[in-house]
Formats: structure tokens, C-alpha cells, sequence
């Protein structure tokens, strides 16, 4: 059972006090942070790596409970409007001839019949930062290089900007973590792989999709294109799965590309066009499809969200979802700790640790049977359907939140 939207639609909180938040991170659970702290009276500030809002990146879903988050924000029908608004997809065989249509679903966003939005990454992030507003300060550019805390707050080094003091920093930062890595130690402890590479990066729409995407398997090897229009750039995808994890330097795009070009390079279909494409891509993300867990999300007055404490993994599409609701439960459980953020982040962890856990054991259920299946298989699950298709819709979990903007009044 989800959080009622009309209940969470309620006046704004204006109610300030002195508390300053470090939010690390711009993206999906940075901004969703930063917009539910600075409503409820914070004083925000958010430091980002990039020189401005990354571009880029794959169509993500809102699903479920993130809905009511997102309705909650007043962002709803934006979303709505700015959705991919694909009416169908097609899967391919080597030669482009299609072996698999549909009207009524997409490969990335699921049924058609579904409330759930599909949104371009960097759609939803400009959504997010227009809701924010200038309620929060900006770093952008700029990261954080060193964290130090006492008991009565954190002290902050940045690599370009001064030092400063807050009250909590937030690692909002992906799954790379740097908060995490200065305070909680090496990546490696808390990654678990989950057996899939991805590329995905934005090409001239040569394929002349309108309000569609087309998809090919060759062996274990994936690709995908998909495009709003004739007239807009289509967004593609890369991926392939291996038993065990790369070694590969995730801040090394050159050598990421260099990779991709190897894996692909006895491929048919329209690979060698798409690799083509991708040496020239200046948004190229290359990752891991990793999952992050950790024993705690939290150590003294540093406290993560999203990907950051605890990425899903693709293979469900929940992760914008539960990056959004996780947000949503940190920022309001800080809210209604009165001044004791200590208590608001014990809070926060035990309000979501089973929905997360959850989240995080079906994903893994679900990469393991897309590792034995491909587009050619029967249908053998409820939650998979034609070819092998999963439906990103059923597999969203539930959560009963609170109605924190309510109690904090």
C-alpha cells in the first residue's frame, strides 16, 4: 500500500531554523534530498562534480510509491508531460528484420497500462532541479576531498572551494560513492556484482525511430535505441554479461570505449554504426550494473542516500523509484527528529531497511533469470513476459510511508 497523494499534497513548510546540510551529489537522490530538506526549513547546501547538471543518461522509471513522492513535490504532472511518450518497441534479428512487435509495452518502461512515467535521466534531474528552485545553495564543479567529525558536527574540505562547517553531510553521490569512500572505506567491501556492463550514451537518430525503440540480442551481447522523435537524438544502449567483474578504471571514458569496441567487434546488426557513434559521444556512461550493500547506512553525523547506501541494480528498473522514496524517508525522519539528527538518521535506517532489502533480494532474482533467458524464449513467469521480456511494473515492492510533511507541521 502506497502513501495517499492527496494526503501528502499539503501547504509548504516555511518553518526555518539553523541546521546546515552538506548534500554530496546532483542527481536523482541529491535533488529529491535537497527539495524535501529545504521544505522543511533547513539550510541546504549541494556540491556537485560536474560543472552544471549532468546531461545524459538512460530512460529511468517512477514507479509505485515514488509517484506519491514525486505528487508530494508537485512535480507530478510535469513529469507526466515530459515522459518519453513511446508507443511501442520492436525487437530485431541480425539483419533488421523484426521478430517482435508491441503497442501495448516498452523493453524499458514496461506496460503502457501502467501509471509508471518513463523519463530521460536528465529530463528528470532538470524536473527535480526546477522544483528545488533557489531554496538551496549550489557548488557546482567542485567535490569533496575530506570529512572530519566531533560531536557536534563535520568539518569539510573541498578540492576548489574553502572549508566549511555543517551540521550533516549527505552522501547523495551514486555508486561510486566518494562521501563513502572518505568515511566508510574502499568500494569493494559494499560492492556486490551482479553480472552486466552497460554503455549508454546519446547518437543522431539515423534509425528514424519516432516515439519508439528497437532492440537486438546477439549471443550475450544487448543494444538498444530508442528516440522521442525523428528530429531528436536517440538515447542507446550498450550492455553484456560476464561471470565475473572487469578490471577497468570507471574515470577512464577512453578506455571504457576501447572496451565496448572489443566486446562488439564480431557483431552484426547495426553494432559497427553504434560504435561508430559512441567514439564521438561526449555523455558515454560505461558501469557496472553493481548493487551496494552496507550493515549501515550511516556512521556519526555522515549519512547516505540512493546508490550511494544502497543501489538495486537494473534488472527490476526500481532504482529511481527507491532513490526517491529513500529521500523522501531521510529527509522527513530528520524533520521530525526536532534538532536530534542522530535520532532522525536511526530513524531513517529503520524505516527503510526492509523495503530495501527487499527491493535489493528480488533484483537479484531477477538478474539471475535474465542471465538464462533471451528475447527468443517462451513465456515461463508471471513477471516476464513475451520473448523474455520483463514487466518492470510488477515487481515494484511496497512501502507505507508517512506522511511526513503533515507531521512536521
Amino acid at each position: 500500500m502506497y502513501l495517499s497523494c492527496k494526503s501528502i499534497r499539503i501547504a509548504m513548510n516555511h518553518h526555518e531554523h539553523d541546521t546546515r546540510i552538506l548534500v554530496s551529489g546532483a542527481s536523482v537522490a541529491g535533488l529529491s534530498t535537497a527539495y524535501w530538506l529545504a521544505r522543511y526549513g533547513f539550510k541546504v547546501t549541494v556540491v556537485e562534480r560536474a560543472p552544471q547538471l549532468r546531461p545524459g543518461g538512460q530512460a529511468l522509471d517512477v514507479r509505485g510509491p515514488a509517484l506519491d513522492v514525486a505528487e508530494g513535490m508537485g512535480i507530478l504532472a510535469t513529469l507526466r508531460d515530459r515522459a518519453t511518450k513511446l508507443t511501442g518497441m520492436s525487437i530485431v534479428d541480425a539483419e533488421g528484420k523484426e521478430i517482435y512487435r508491441s503497442t501495448e509495452r516498452t523493453m524499458t518502461g514496461g506496460r503502457f497500462d501502467s501509471p509508471d512515467i518513463e523519463i530521460l535521466r536528465d529530463d528528470l534531474c532538470k524536473v527535480l532541479f526546477e522544483a528545488v528552485g533557489d531554496r538551496v545553495e549550489y557548488i557546482f564543479g567542485d567535490r569533496v576531498t575530506a570529512i572530519a567529525q566531533d560531536d557536534a558536527g563535520v568539518d569539510v574540505k573541498f578540492e576548489k572551494a574553502s572549508p566549511r562547517r555543517f551540521d550533516l553531510v549527505i552522501g547523495a553521490d551514486g555508486l561510486h560513492s566518494g562521501v563513502r569512500k572518505l568515511v566508510f572505506g574502499p568500494e569493494e567491501q559494499f560492492l556486490r556484482f551482479v553480472g552486466f556492463y552497460i554503455a549508454v550514451f546519446a547518437m543522431p537518430n539515423f534509425l528514424g525511430l519516432d516515439h519508439w525503440q528497437v532492440f537486438h540480442q546477439d549471443g550475450n551481447l544487448i543494444g538498444g535505441v530508442l528516440a522521442m522523435d525523428k528530429s531528436a537524438k536517440a538515447r542507446t544502449y550498450l550492455g553484456f554479461d560476464v561471470k565475473e567483474p572487469l578490471d577497468y578504471d570507471y574515470r577512464d571514458v577512453a578506455a571504457q570505449k576501447r572496451l565496448m569496441v572489443e566486446r562488439f567487434a564480431d557483431a552484426g546488426w547495426e553494432f559497427p554504426q553504434l560504435l561508430e557513434y559512441m567514439q564521438d559521444a561526449p555523455d558515454f556512461y560505461f558501469d557496472a550494473t553493481n548493487q551496494v550493500r552496507m550493515d549501515g547506512w550511516s556512521q556519526g553525523r555522515v549519512v547516505l542516500v540512493g546508490d550511494a547506501a544502497y543501489s538495486v541494480s537494473p534488472a527490476t528498473g526500481q532504482g529511481t523509484t527507491v532513490a526517491m522514496v529513500g529521500a523522501y524517508v531521510l529527509a522527513g525522519e530528520l524533520a521530525m527528529a526536532n534538532g536530534n539528527l542522530l535520532a532522525g538518521i536511526s530513524s531513517y535506517q529503520q524505516e527503510l531497511r526492509d523495503y530495501i532489502t527487499h527491493n535489493q533480494d528480488f533484483a537479484l532474482v531477477m538478474d539471475s533469470a535474465s542471465q538464462e533467458m533471451s528475447f527468443g524464449q517462451s513465456e515461463t513467469d508471471n513477471d516476464t513476459h513475451p520473448d523474455g521480456i520483463p514487466d518492470f511494473g510488477a515487481m515494484v515492492q511496497p512501502i507505507n510511508l508517512k506522511n511526513y510533511p503533515e507531521l512536521v507541521q
